[in-house]
């Protein structure tokens, strides 16, 4: 502990440590001397490619990729055209940007995955420069052509070039650019000699910083922070300018009294710093720049890159990995020199605890009697986070947990969440993982992001004991690792089919949310289809095993399968797609093997095919099916030769089948058609396409009695419903003399009631009181009551005893008017009632 301030120094008011992360695990023999480097922020890898080798000019470059600590994770030659830049995605993919504009993809492991080109006038006039960028819209990449005119992508993922306007006298390259994320637009800012320039999608602005004279030296470099907030300009004559990237305030300048160009620059400040910081890198030299007018020097041994991040900058080079940033504010209250703040206190108390010392009460009554115990205990905790020896976080945190025992309301969570990120970030740290992120990095990053990047890396292990430990939702977590690791796990060639579909159903036993089918997905696209057809056994849901078992072409088996789920819907979908892969014999053939399917196929060519249906009425010699297809094909044929030959076929069909009784009612309906036409013929009513119900009924509303009989006869209509049949029709004609005479013609099957009541309902009493005495005995009291005669009425209830007809006489009598009928029909219903 005595040694945490001694790589501290001063800068302003605040100072600046250089930590070392790592040492670096690859083995390079120059060094990073003719490398193109690329690392990624976050902590994330490291891309190198030789631009020549000095023993073998001929031979091919390497690419190699390596961890943050210099482990190797993929090495191969590169045999495409010349590489201008390399860098890395959002995601951790690696950009490899050719002089012709062309933009190679691939993964962290060296696997190719696509390629994509930034334009024909890229292509032609070739890459002079080109920077690759990250924006709230993805990873960026933008290229300044030989003809010296800017071409942007904002989005990889999501290609949209776009060619900024050309800059008014430029005569060769610029002297920098930098490309700007401002106002939800990705501009470029060039500089040119002394002239500033914002390119954006419709014009050239010339601007001028806060504080920077017209006649001012040529600007050298510029460099842009991590955040695009803040822009940093260096000059030919060794001055840095810092302000705002709008261009709007200045926030300081400095004198580095160095004249020679920077071979890189970047900004160092962290989130929530007052002090503006930039970091300048000569051969051998780093210089940090900041509000005052002194600098910090760092001596470098070797090549060297620098990496900006959120809240520092990494510095790499051929044997070392460090981290240079400003001391967050925690540290520094707690470890500065001679500190009285509550967290050095604190600290101090806790180590004269250890000692068994009583100065641990005097430095703990000092913080309590300022009231600061919860300040104190709160800067320690936040100092743990931005350390990164585990002894000095321990050290911290033990001494928070000092102070919280004297405190009876201190929330635990901030506590609590900062041992468990310490935890997970000191395991992604190790030497062997190689994601040396900062606290700040990883809140900002977060955990999801985190698990993300270690399944990337195939750190399977790590990302469950990762999820587990901070107890992610499993289908976040667990369940999502896991199935990455399988997915991975089936493209291994050298396991058999069963050994791997046993290894995935033991892992995943357990697993929540899983689904089988994407696993199988991978299996079959890396060409292992009987491991995809073992693996979808495990998949509980048909709705995704059906449609990659038809993608691999097991069409019987996705049949089987939808049928057993029970979806119709889905079903349906195997069978159309069947339909449409297989020829006509093929597919019935396969539908005649599952019933079910068959079954459902013939319900949709109901709707949709009817000559399909009849095809397969006719493969399966269904003869009922196929006479009941013609019967329903007449109805929706208007020629009457047709419809009558349709339903001659349906009555061969019936007769096929021993189905005599539709066979006759089908011949019966082709006698009505006929008999329709004919009748047409003679007087001209339209009668084709009606029912026998409707014949009669439009003979006898038109008069046409004798025809009507005719057909009553030839068809053997039953009595009843022809006698019904006509009486509607004269009354609906108010033909009283016709019906009177049809009454007399001979007894009525369905009684005279009916005559009774059709009367009333078209308003003719009269005529309803000539049928009222011919009514039955039982209807008699219906029959009065119909025409309005309650005497009438009373006298057949009374004579018929009749204590539920009587009640119902009664409903109708009035106690006013009908009072000696009432008494009369109440003494009757009392006689009735003691029967």
């Amino acid at each position: 502990m005595a040694f945490v301030t001694a790589n501290w120094n001063p800068l302003g008011e605040a100072f600046y440590r250089k930590i070392e992360l790592y040492e670096m695990g690859w083995n390079l023999k120059d060094g990073l001397r003719d490398c193109l480097v690329a690392a990624a922020p976050y902590g994330g890898p490291i891309a190198l490619l030789k631009e020549r080798n000095r023993r073998s000019p001929s031979a091919r470059p390497q690419l190699e990729i390596y961890s943050s600590s210099g482990l190797p994770l993929a090495s191969f030659p590169w045999k495409s055209g010349v590489v201008k830049q390399l860098g890395w995605t959002v995601s951790d993919d690696l950009l490899c940007v050719q002089e012709d504009g062309t933009v190679l993809v691939y993964d962290l492991f060296g696997g190719f995955k696509r390629h994509f080109s930034m334009g024909n006038e890229v292509s032609q006039s070739q890459v002079l420069e080109t920077k690759i960028f990250h924006s709230p819209y993805g990873t960026g990449v933008a290229i300044l052509t030989g003809t010296l005119r800017f071409t942007l992508a904002t989005n990889i993922d999501d290609i949209k070039l776009r060619r900024l306007p050309e800059i008014p006298g430029l005569q060769g390259a610029p002297s920098s650019w930098a490309v700007l994320t401002q106002d939800r637009q990705c501009k470029v800012l060039v500089a040119s000699e002394s002239h500033l320039f914002i390119l954006d999608n419709t014009a050239c602005t010339p601007v001028t910083p806060p504080g920077f004279s017209p006649e001012a030296p040529s600007i050298v470099h510029i460099c842009v922070s991590f955040s695009y907030k803040y822009l940093a300009l260096l000059t030919d004559s060794g001055h840095v300018w810092m302000g705002t990237s709008n261009l709007k305030e200045k926030l300081s300048e400095v004198d580095t009294k160095i004249k020679t160009p920077p071979k890189q620059m970047a900004w160092c400040r962290r989130p929530k710093s007052q002090q503006p910081s930039a970091v300048v890198m000569w051969d051998g030299l780093l210089l940090v720049v900041g509000e005052c007018k002194e600098t910090i020097k760092y001596h470098l041994d070797d090549e060297s890159i620098l990496v900006p991040e959120l809240d520092s900058v990494r510095i790499i080079s051929g044997t070392h990995h460090e981290l240079l940033q400003e001391v967050p504010g925690a540290c520094e209250e707690i470890f500065k020199i001679a500190s009285m703040a509550p967290g050095a206190l604190l600290l101090e108390a806790h180590k004269e605890y250890e000692k068994e010392s009583q100065k641990a009460d005097e430095y703990l009554r000092e913080i309590k009697e300022q009231s600061l115990l919860s300040e104190a205990v709160r800067q320690c905790v936040e100092a743990a986070g931005h350390e990164h020896e585990p002894e000095t976080q321990k050290t911290l945190l033990r001494a928070a947990s000092f102070g919280k025992c004297f405190l009876s309301n201190f929330p635990p969570e901030q506590f609590v969440s900062m041992c468990r990120d310490l935890r997970v970030l000191n395991a992604v740290r190790d030497y062997t993982v190689g994601i040396p992120l900062t606290h700040t990095q990883f809140k900002q990053m977060t955990v999801q992001v985190l698990i993300d990047r270690l399944v990337y890396r195939k750190l399977y292990p790590l990302a469950i004991e990762v999820c587990r430990y901070l107890k992610t939702p499993e289908y976040q977590g667990v369940s999502r690792v896991l199935k990455h690791w399988a997915c991975y796990k089936v493209q291994q060639k050298e396991e058999s089919d069963e050994v791997i579909a046993k290894s995935v159903s033991v892992k995943l036993a357990d697993a929540a949310g899983i689904s089988y089918s994407e696993i199988a997905t991978k299996a079959y696209e890396s060409g292992r289809t009987e491991l995809a057809i073992k693996l979808l056994e495990f998949e509980p849901r048909s709705g995704e095993q059906v449609p990659l078992l038809l993608k691999m072409k097991k069409s019987p088996l996705a049949l089987s399968k939808a049928i057993e789920s029970g979806d119709t819907d889905l079903v349906y979908t195997v069978v159309m797609y069947l339909k449409n892969e297989l020829n006509r014999g093929d597919f019935f053939m396969m539908l005649r093997n599952q019933p079910v399917a068959l079954s459902l196929y013939r319900q949709f060519c109901k709707h949709q095919e009817q000559e399909t249906l009849k095809d397969l009425f006719n493969q399966d010699d269904d003869h009922e099916e196929l006479g009941n297809f013609y019967v329903k094909a007449s109805y929706k044929e208007q020629r009457l030769e047709a419809r009558i030959a349709l339903l001659q076929s349906a009555v061969d069909e019936y007769y096929k089948a021993k189905n005599e009784f539709s066979a006759k009612a089908t011949e019966d309906e082709m006698r009505l058609l006929r008999f329709q036409r004919k009748l047409e013929e003679e007087k001209g009513e339209p009668l084709v396409g009606f029912s026998l119900h409707d014949t009669m009924t439009m003979l006898l509303s038109v008069g046409l009695h004798k025809q009507a009989e005719q057909l009553y006869k030839d068809f053997k209509v039953p009595d009843k419903r022809f006698w019904w049949l006509k009486l509607k029709a004269l009354a609906e004609k108010e033909d009283w003399e016709e019906l009177e005479k049809f009454a007399k013609s001979k007894k009525s099957p369905i009684g005279y009631l009916p005559f009774v009541e059709v009367c009333i309902k078209h308003h003719n009493k009269y005529e309803a009181k000539k049928y009222v005495s011919k009514v039955t005995p039982e209807q008699k009291v219906k029959a009065h009551l119909a025409v309005g005669d309650v005497e009438g009425a009373a006298e057949a209830a009374i004579e018929r005893r009749n204590e539920s007809e009587i009640s119902t006489v009664l409903s109708r009598c009035s106690a006013t008017t009908d009072h000696i009928l009432v008494e009369r029909l109440n003494r009757a219903k009392a006689t009735a009632a003691k029967k």
